[in-house]
C-alpha cells in the first residue's frame, strides 16, 4: 500500500533563520530567544516586552527545525496562548499552529483523557465547573447534617473556596482556615469531614473539578514513570508565561514534564507576584534555579512603557523587598516629570484633587481612557465615585463589586430610606426579611399595615401579630427605628447607630462578614461629607456608583471614560496617567498585612505593580485623616513604602482649598 503524506504548509521548512532577530530584539531579549537548550529563567520587569520574547522564542525554535509538536507553551488563558502562536505564525509560517499551546488545565485534561485509566478514571470522566462543584458540596453538606447547625455553617460558595485554596496551596485545610477564615475555625472537624466526603464522592462518580485536573495529572506523572518518560520525550521544549503566578502543583507539573531534558524556559517577574489569595506561590519563581540546577537567569530591564523618572521611583520601591532578583529597569525615553506624592487633609480632598487634575489633563489633550485611578480595595474609591458624579466625569470601574450593588450596603441604605419615606414598601420588604421568620407573606401584611398609618410605622410594627420566633427581631427593629427617628444627628452618626444593630445580621448573613464590615465602615466615612440624610441618600440615588455610569457623558466627550480599577485587575495594563489612592498604612498596605512579613512583602509588590502602570504621570495620594470604626477619626501615616524612599525621587504636593482652586 502506498502512503501519500499530507503537508501542513507548502514548501520545505526553512532550516536557516528567516527573521532578522537582532534587529527585532534588544540584547537581553535576544539571549532569551537564542538560549534553546537547558533551563532558562527570564526575569521580565514590567513593560520590558516579555510577550514579544516568548513569541520570538517559539518562532526561533521552529525556525531551527524543532518539530512544532515537540514545543509546549503554557499560559494562564487560552486567548493568550492563541495570540502568541498567531503572532509567531505571522513571523514565519503556519508551522507554529502545530505548537501545543494552552492553559495548565486544558493540557491536563488532554493528557488525562488519554492516560486517566491508569488512575482508575474512565475515558468518559466528567469535568465539573465551579457551579457543579458547589452543588455537589451543597448536597454533601445536607447529607452530613451540616445544614442543621445552631450557628450558621458556611455557604457552598465559601466552602468551595476553602477546599480549592487548600488544594492549590498544598496545605492542610486547618492552615487555610487559620489564615483566611478564622471566624469558621470552630467548624474545623466538620469541614475536614466534608472535604473527605467530597473527595470520595468525586472518585465514586468519576467526577473531576478544576483542581483535580492538576492534582491527578501530578499523580499520573509521579506514579507512572513510562508515561512521564513518554510525555517528556514528546514535549522537548517547554515555555511557561507568568511563572510568578503558578501554584505549587503547577510548578511540580513542570518539573515532571521536563524529567527527560530540562529544556524549560519560564518567564515572569518576582516583583509582580500579587495573587497569593488565588494560591499563587512566590517561592516558585525564587526557587526555580534550585529546582533546575544550571539555570541561566536572563533579566529583561529595558522598559518600553514609562519615563525614567517613574522607573527610578519604581526601582526604589522594589529595592526594599526582602527577597528579589536584582534588576534595574531603565528607559530611553525623555526623563519626564517626577512622581508626585500628594498630601490631602481628608478623603474628600483626595477625591476633589483627582477630579480636578483629570479635567485639567483632559483639557491638555489626554483622553479620559488614558487615565486610571488605582486602589488596593474596591471600597477605597466609593467617595471618589460620588465626586465624579458631581463633576459629570464618566467612568468605568473594574475589579470588585460596586458598593451600591452589594447586599450589605443595600440592606443598610434601605433602613435609612424608610426614615425619610415610611411609604417606601421596597425598602421595608428588604429590611423586614432580615428578621428570622419574616418571609414574603408577612412582609406584604406588615407593609400594608404601615401604609394605613404611615405617620407612625413603629406602632404598626409593634402591634403586628408576628410569629413567636420573629417577635424579638421585630422588637429590636422597632427600638432602632425609634432611636433613629428621634435623632437629628448627621448621616454618619445615624449610620454608626444602624451598624451596631446590623452587625449580628451581617455575621449571620455573610461568610465574609469581616471584609463587608470594613466596607460599611468606609460608608460611614464617606457619609461624613453630608450634613443631612436627605442629601446623602439623594446623591447615592441620583449618581449611583456603578460599573458603567451612563447618562453622564457631555456631548463633546464621545464615549470616553476614566478607568477606576483595583490594582489586581490592572496588572498587565498601562495608562498615560495613573492616580493611586489611599497610600497610607492601614489602607495600602492593608491592615492585616502589617502583622505578617510575607503579606507586607506582597503589598510592596502591589505598590510596584500599581506604579509601573503609568507611562507619563504618576500621582500617589495620602490623606492625613481617615475614619476607623473602632477609634473614630485618626491621624493617618503615609505608606511605609513611601516613607523609606529617597526624597529626591518624588515631588511633594499639598492641596490648598481656595476660591481660585489653586493646588
Amino acid at each position: 500500500m502506498r502512503t501519500y503524506r499530507l503537508r501542513h504548509d507548502p514548501g520545505s521548512p526553512p532550516l536557516s533563520p528567516t527573521i532578522d532577530y537582532g534587529a527585532a530584539l534588544n540584547e537581553s531579549q535576544m539571549k532569551a530567544v537564542e538560549t534553546l537548550e537547558g533551563p532558562v529563567l527570564v526575569v521580565a520587569g514590567a513593560g520590558t516586552g516579555k510577550t514579544r520574547t516568548l513569541v520570538y522564542r517559539v518562532a526561533r525554535l521552529v525556525d531551527r527545525g524543532i518539530p512544532p509538536e515537540q514545543i509546549l507553551l503554557l499560559t494562564f488563558t487560552r486567548r493568550a496562548a492563541e495570540e502568541m502562536l498567531r503572532r509567531a505564525s505571522a513571523l514565519i509560517d503556519g508551522r507554529c499552529d502545530r505548537v501545543q499551546g494552552g492553559t495548565f488545565h486544558s493540557v491536563a485534561y488532554l493528557i488525562l483523557r488519554k492516560y486517566g485509566q491508569l488512575l482508575g478514571y474512565p475515558p468518559a470522566f466528567t469535568i465539573m465547573d465551579r457551579s457543579d462543584a458547589e452543588d455537589v458540596i451543597q448536597l454533601l453538606r445536607g447529607r452530613l447534617g451540616l445544614s442543621d447547625k445552631e450557628k450558621r455553617f458556611p455557604r457552598k460558595t465559601t466552602l468551595a473556596d476553602m477546599l480549592s485554596k487548600s488544594v492549590n496551596r498544598q496545605e492542610p485545610l486547618e492552615s487555610t482556615l487559620n489564615r483566611e477564615y478564622p471566624h469558621f475555625f470552630h467548624y474545623l472537624d466538620d469541614l475536614v469531614r466534608l472535604q473527605e466526603e467530597y473527595t470520595s464522592f468525586k472518585r465514586e462518580k468519576a467526577l473531576l473539578d478544576y483542581d483535580d485536573l492538576l492534582v491527578q495529572l501530578t499523580e499520573l506523572l509521579s506514579r507512572h514513570e513510562d508515561v512521564r518518560e513518554r510525555l517528556s520525550q514528546r514535549y522537548r521544549y517547554i515555555l511557561v508565561d507568568e511563572y510568578q503566578d503558578t501554584n505549587k502543583i503547577q510548578s511540580a507539573i513542570i518539573r515532571l514534564l521536563a524529567f527527560h531534558h530540562d529544556n524549560v524556559m519560564v518567564v515572569g517577574d518576582d516583583a509582580q507576584s500579587i495573587y497569593s489569595f488565588r494560591g499563587a506561590n512566590f517561592r516558585n519563581i525564587m526557587d526555580f534555579p534550585q529546582h533546575f540546577p544550571g539555570t541561566r537567569i536572563i533579566p529583561l530591564e529595558e522598559n518600553y512603557r514609562s519615563t525614567p523618572a517613574i522607573l527610578e521611583f519604581t526601582n526604589a520601591v522594589i529595592e526594599g523587598a526582602r527577597e528579589k532578583y536584582t534588576k534595574h529597569l531603565f528607559s530611553r525615553k525623555p526623563h519626564g516629570e517626577r512622581p508626585a506624592l500628594v498630601q490631602t487633609r481628608e478623603e474628600r480632598e483626595q477625591s476633589r484633587f483627582v477630579c480636578q487634575k483629570v479635567l485639567e489633563l483632559r483639557e491638555e489633550g489626554v483622553p479620559l481612557g488614558d487615565m486610571a485611578v488605582l486602589f488596593r480595595s474596591s471600597f477605597h474609591s466609593f467617595d471618589l465615585e460620588i465626586e465624579l458624579g458631581h463633576r459629570s466625569i464618566p467612568f468605568v470601574k473594574r475589579g470588585g463589586l460596586q458598593f451600591i450593588e452589594t447586599s450589605h450596603v443595600k440592606d443598610t441604605m434601605a433602613h435609612l430610606r424608610v426614615l425619610l419615606n415610611p411609604a417606601d414598601s421596597v425598602s421595608w420588604h428588604r429590611i423586614l426579611q432580615l428578621i428570622e421568620g419574616i418571609g414574603p407573606r408577612h412582609c406584604l401584611a406588615i407593609t400594608d399595615r404601615i401604609q394605613q398609618t404611615p405617620e407612625d410605622p413603629v406602632s404598626s410594627l409593634r402591634s403586628y401579630p408576628a410569629p413567636t420566633r420573629s417577635r424579638a427581631g421585630l422588637s429590636r427593629l422597632c427600638d432602632l427605628l425609634s432611636d433613629l427617628w428621634r435623632n437629628s444627628s448627621p448621616p454618619s452618626e445615624l449610620l454608626s447607630l444602624l451598624l451596631y444593630y446590623y452587625e449580628p445580621i451581617l455575621q449571620e448573613k455573610f461568610d465574609n462578614f469581616p471584609k463587608r464590615a470594613r466596607d460599611l465602615e468606609h460608608l460611614v466615612a464617606m457619609s461624613q461629607r453630608y450634613r443631612t440624610l436627605e442629601a446623602f441618600l439623594a446623591d447615592v440615588a441620583l449618581e449611583p456608583p456603578t460599573e458603567s455610569v451612563s447618562g453622564m457623558t457631555p456631548e463633546d466627550q464621545d464615549d470616553e471614560k476614566l478607568i477606576l480599577s483595583t490594582i489586581h485587575s490592572a496588572k498587565g495594563l498601562e495608562w498615560h496617567t495613573v492616580f493611586i489612592l489611599w497610600a497610607v498604612d492601614g489602607k495600602f498596605p492593608s491592615p492585616h498585612s502589617l502583622h505578617r512579613e510575607e503579606d507586607l512583602e506582597e503589598e510592596r509588590r502591589l505598590m510596584y505593580v500599581a506604579s509601573t502602570r503609568a507611562s507619563r504621570n504618576l500621582f500617589i495620594l495620602f490623606p492625613l485623616h481617615m475614619y476607623d470604626h473602632a477609634f473614630g477619626h485618626t491621624l493617618a501615616q503615609p505608606s511605609v513604602f513611601l516613607r523609606e524612599l529617597p526624597s529626591d525621587l518624588v515631588d511633594f504636593w499639598t492641596t490648598q482649598d481656595d476660591d481660585s482652586s489653586i493646588l
